[in-house]
């Protein structure tokens, strides 16, 4: 049986042409899967950020003592002080790693 060369072309052509569709494909997905991931990302942040303005509103609720809606500096001084003396469980005027360790678990279960 012989082969003719442009029955071999057609075939060349239409495995080139699968190929290429396939690769495609992939690059199509690829880039699908990033902008999704980067969408996670972007959602992960905005979320984060809705946490913190949260805490931050409740600082500034336990802070701002005359109500004012912002803080002065002797409002924030004034609550760190008491904050450092709060800590401060042997009254010794420093905050060891011990105090400051049992202090991130008490204002855990605190807020919980």
């Amino acid at each position: 049986m012989t082969t003719s060369r442009p029955f071999l072309t057609k075939i060349g052509l239409v495995v080139l042409t699968a190929a290429g569709f396939v690769g495609a494909s992939a690059a199509i997905g690829t880039a699908v899967a990033a902008q999704d991931s980067d969408q996670k990302v972007e959602a992960q942040k905005e979320k984060n950020l809705a946490k913190g303005e949260r805490e931050a509103k409740r600082l500034l609720l336990l802070m701002d003592t005359d109500k004012s809606g912002k803080i002065s500096k002797q409002e924030f001084m004034n609550f760190m002080e008491a904050e450092f003396e709060r800590l401060d469980v042997n009254k010794d005027g420093e905050l060891d790693v011990k105090e400051l360790t049992q202090s991130r678990v008490q204002l855990r279960t605190r807020g919980r």
